[in-house]
């Protein structure tokens, strides 16, 4: 062990340093705080972003309370510096603990007037064990004598002038690595200033003066460092980690943790805008964020930094944040990040060099343990060749390593509304200007601006991938298969952004082998036309199963969009087709007509009754019937398939009357014969269309009687429904059909006052239907063993393949179903 000397040494005699963990940060002429380095974090509590750029008063009370009026620490140490001062001063933290601190501050002159520069240490752990001390190169360990070590070391910082200038350059240089990262001009004249008025130093026991060197953690020897009266910088032999700190976009220092980099780097202090940045800002105002695509807003954010800027830019995004899978949590910090590379530009003539290292769309993995954090800014003026390769495995792309040697670079965070959602990286040729403060202010706020286009796109996407799904999950997926008709579908959305609308279409099965066919288009684009849409949708299939007539339904849908809201409008079709009649029930509220398709090729527009929009209120609605004859078309669409810009809407609708469809098409084929030479891709509106083969049920495939209001007629339906089974060669399944047709009559003729019928048909399965005139729907309940009543619709249940009820527009139909034969 060392022990110290008893009596005062001069501090120029000396080559023993006191090694302290020194908080730094500066007041500027203003009261704000301008600097506030990781020590002061650490010893105050308080964040850097929490009080760069706010007020210094206030912030660190000089007693333990905090009540108005008492005094702060920081305006203390204002009276107190002339030009320098030296002492000890509690204060409070963030927290509200006591500190027992000790201080030296001075005076400094800048270019905007008078700072004070605030070195700080705290002083609990070198009263109780003595400072850590270091004889050149060498870690001493304190040892006072016994008598002081009982109660502790006495500790009182000193200012002291160095007499040796060899000595002086090396305190200067170790001074000099903790003081605000400027430029290096102007951290020499604060150096220069700070010499005359004293170096910090503690005396210790009252019997030895010390110079007060910083200590970093893990350091296990003084590290060379630059000096800034000559700007030299001793190489170490193994590069040591160094981090830098730079500003935000407005001038505030970001946190200062990035790649390990000991290339001589600068950072930030506010000052003016140069010429050259406000016309860079406007440049990138005017051509950056025309579109919420992703891909195109990165390029255009690079392109326009390239050349004017940087030889070379790459943006790098978080590739959750953009991704179709669940965005990830809001702390990245704990988990592999992968980012991808969505833009490049650059100057380069050599072909291929870049585009190889750098590859438009290639997914980096960025361990958290191993890689930098992505929002931590980084400006490396001069890129030491030795040091390429660090940098570039830092930055999670080995291939950039033998192209970065003697270039300069910015890193910054592309941060928007709380969310760090990757960075850029500039780069420029040795043989231009290195980037400086300025440059990396420039660089932060092209980057913020561009960030917040990147975000718009960021959420544009998230808000369009939650309206498709909203749409997707309220539109029918495919067609039904119904017996009589084919149906084919398509939707295309006007919004290619949002790919989304208030168009829609459907095909509801109804009694007796009837389908509703329904085309209709809510007023207006986006999400909250979805929304209505899928009210008005359930409604209409809600009310479809009453088996109302088109005009009535209309009717109740228009009450029902007064009841949500004068502003929701919607145009809409309701047709009902019935392939054992072969007629077209239709019914308008101010939608274009549909086209009906002759089986011998012609085509016409339906004139029914064109109505009022749902949600007009006022108009009456019409129903109109007409026949369709097997292999007819019908075609029902919304508006945005016939408009044709500058022409009206009459020429689309004859453009889709010529059309010619074909009778062994099928209707996938019509569908995409009528899109492609009726919709052009210049439309901006939704196209909802449906199309429908009316092919018929033939008339030997139905049978149908109306029974007597006598229950002995319950024995006449089950050898009526024998004999046509036997008719169609179907007796394997008699015994069955006959037992739930038994069920099914008798609870019919018990519910129904007038009128009871039984329909057959064969149409790919046997469907079977009971209607009577009494609109309560029969309840599948449980029965007991001792029950005599209650068991036909279990029988039902369980031994067909499916069934239902449905009210008629008077009573009510029960229905099921059985496979044939094979």
């Amino acid at each position: 062990m060392t022990r110290l000397p008893t009596t005062t040494t001069p501090l120029a005699a000396t080559g023993v340093s006191a090694l302290v963990r020194l908080a730094v940060l500066c007041v500027g002429p203003d009261g704000d705080i301008s600097y506030w380095n990781r020590g002061a974090e650490e010893l105050f509590g308080h964040r850097w972003e929490g009080v760069f750029g706010r007020p210094a008063a206030g912030l660190l009370p000089h007693t333990a309370g905090r009540h108005p009026g008492e005094q702060d620490a920081l305006e203390v140490l204002d009276d107190l510096t002339r030009s320098a001062w030296a002492g000890a001063l509690p204060t409070t933290d963030r927290d509200g603990g006591v500190k027992d601190v000790v201080w030296w501050s001075y005076r400094i002159m800048e270019p905007a007037g008078r700072s004070l520069l605030v070195i700080a240490a705290n002083a609990r752990p070198l009263r109780d064990t003595g400072p850590r001390l270091a004889l050149g190169d060498r870690l001493l360990p304190y040892t006072a004598d016994g008598t002081t070590a009982r109660g502790g070391v006495r500790i009182t910082p000193r200012l002291a002038p160095v007499a040796d200038p060899a000595h002086a350059e090396h305190l200067a240089g170790r001074l000099g690595s903790v003081l605000p990262r400027v430029s290096a001009g102007r951290l020499d004249r604060m150096v220069r200033q700070i010499v005359p008025l004293g170096y910090p130093a503690v005396e210790v026991d009252g019997t030895v003066l010390l110079p007060v060197l910083p200590e970093e953690h893990g350091t296990t020897s003084a590290p060379p460092a630059a000096n800034p009266a000559t700007g030299r910088t001793a190489r170490p032999t193994r590069p040591a980690p160094r981090r830098e700190l730079l500003p935000g976009p407005r001038g505030d220092v970001a946190p200062p943790v990035l790649a390990p980099v000991t290339a001589p780097a600068v950072s930030l202090a506010p000052g003016h805008v140069l010429d050259e940045q406000l016309a860079l800002l406007r440049e990138s105002g005017a051509k950056v964020g025309t579109t919420l695509d992703l891909a195109t807003t990165a390029r255009e954010l690079c392109s326009v930094t390239v050349p004017r800027f940087a030889d070379f830019a790459a943006i790098l995004v978080v590739d959750q944040l953009f991704s179709d899978t669940d965005p990830p949590k809001d702390d990245l910090t704990g988990a592999t990040i992968v980012a991808r590379r969505v833009a490049v530009a650059h100057t380069d003539l050599t072909p291929g060099t870049w585009a190889a290292a750098l590859p438009e769309g290639e997914l980096i993995p960025l361990p958290a343990d191993s890689t930098p954090r992505l929002g931590e800014p980084l400006l490396v003026p001069v890129i030491d060749p030795a040091l390429a390769q660090d940098i570039a495995l830092d930055l999670g792309v080995p291939g950039l390593g033998p192209l970065l040697p003697d270039r300069s670079m910015i890193v910054v965070p592309l941060t928007a509304r709380g969310t760090v959602l990757g960075r850029m990286c500039f780069l420029r040729h040795p043989g231009r200007r290195p980037f400086d403060a300025k440059d990396a202010a420039t660089a932060a706020e092209v980057a913020a601006r561009g960030a917040v286009h990147l975000d718009n796109a960021r959420l544009h996407r998230l808000e369009s991938r939650a309206a498709a799904t909203l749409q997707r999950s309220m539109m029918p997926t495919r067609p039904p298969r119904i017996p009589g008709v084919r149906i084919a579908h398509r939707y295309m959305p006007g919004d290619r952004q949002a790919q989304v609308g208030g168009d829609w279409f459907d095909a509801i099965q109804l009694p007796g082998g009837r389908v509703a066919l329904i085309v209709g288009d809510v007023m207006g684009h986006g999400l909250l036309s979805a929304a209505v849409m899928g009210q008005f949708r359930t409604s209409v299939i809600t009310m479809a199963a009453l088996d109302l007539p088109p005009a009535q339904l209309l009717r109740h849908l228009d009450n029902l969009a007064h009841r949500l809201g004068a502003e929701h409008l919607a145009t809409c079709v309701y047709a009902v087709y019935d392939p054992i009649h072969r007629t077209l029930t239709l019914a308008n509220a101010g939608h274009i007509p549909p086209v009906l398709a002759r089986h011998d090729g012609r085509s016409e527009l339906l004139q029914i009754p064109k109505g009022a929009p749902i949600g007009v209120g006022g108009v009456p609605f019409e129903t109109v019937e007409i026949p369709v004859p097997d292999g007819s078309w019908l075609v029902l669409c919304t508006d945005g398939l016939v408009e044709v810009r500058g022409q009206g809407i009459d020429a689309g609708l004859a453009a889709l009357c010529s059309n010619v469809i074909e009778p062994q098409q099928t209707p996938e084929d019509v569908c995409e014969q009528i899109l492609s030479r009726v919709h052009s891709d210049d439309r901006r509106d939704d196209v909802a269309l449906l199309v429908a083969n009316f092919q018929g049920i033939p008339p030997e495939d139905v049978a149908e009687w109306r029974l007597s209001m006598d229950l002995s007629d319950v024995r006449r339906a089950r050898a009526l429904t024998r004999e046509q089974l036997t008719r169609w060669g179907l007796e394997g399944l008699s015994d069955l059909t006959e037992l739930l047709v038994s069920e099914l009559v008798t609870n019919a003729l018990r519910a129904a006052s007038h009128e009871v019928s039984l329909r057959l048909m064969r149409v790919g399965k046997l469907l079977v239907e009971v209607s009577d005139d009494d609109h309560n729907l029969p309840q599948l309940r449980r029965a007991d063993a001792e029950d005599e009543e209650g068991r036909g619709l279990a029988l039902v249940s369980n031994l067909s393949r499916r069934w239902g009820t449905s009210r008629k527009a008077v009573g009510k139909v029960v229905w099921f179903e059985l496979p044939l034969p094979t």
